[in-house]
């Protein structure tokens, strides 16, 4: 069905509780799982987005305004809006799986690692669309 939607395509959830933000294709499952049996994506997003930073802002200030809160979830692939846009997501792809779910530890190492990709990635001024917030 979907054969475009492949790991480091970014999308932008349309339903639920995450709708409106950016997420990032980790590992896609056109066939489905056992848990979930319809074709979905185990995605990383943008649940709080960095706010803008100006020259007169301190350095306490810009480390508190460039923080990113993410979120890991398996989408169904109805509810996600592909962009052009694609993400490199090597640095955390292995930490993202069917497993990481189950307990809520492992979930929360798994964003920890995350949070700290997308801030690298955000400081460095990389993929600046992802990290803005969708304005509609």
């Amino acid at each position: 069905m979907a054969k475009f939607l492949k790991a480091g395509k970014v999308a932008v959830v349309v339903r639920g509780r995450y709708a409106g933000k950016k997420v990032v294709i980790v590992k896609p499952h056109d066939e489905g799982s056992k848990s979930h049996q319809y074709g979905h994506a185990l995605v990383a997003g943008v649940e709080r987005y960095p706010l803008k930073v100006t020259k007169k802002h301190g350095a306490k200030k810009i480390a508190k305004r460039t923080k990113i809160k993410p979120f890991i979830k398996a989408i169904n692939y109805n509810h996600l809006l592909p962009t052009r846009y694609t993400l490199d997501v090597e640095s955390f792809k292995s930490v993202v799986s069917t497993e990481t779910f189950e307990q809520p530890t492992q979930r929360e190492e798994a964003k920890k690692v995350i949070k700290k990709a997308f801030e690298e990635r955000h400081q460095a001024g990389k993929n600046q669309w992802f990290f803005s917030q969708l304005r509609f």
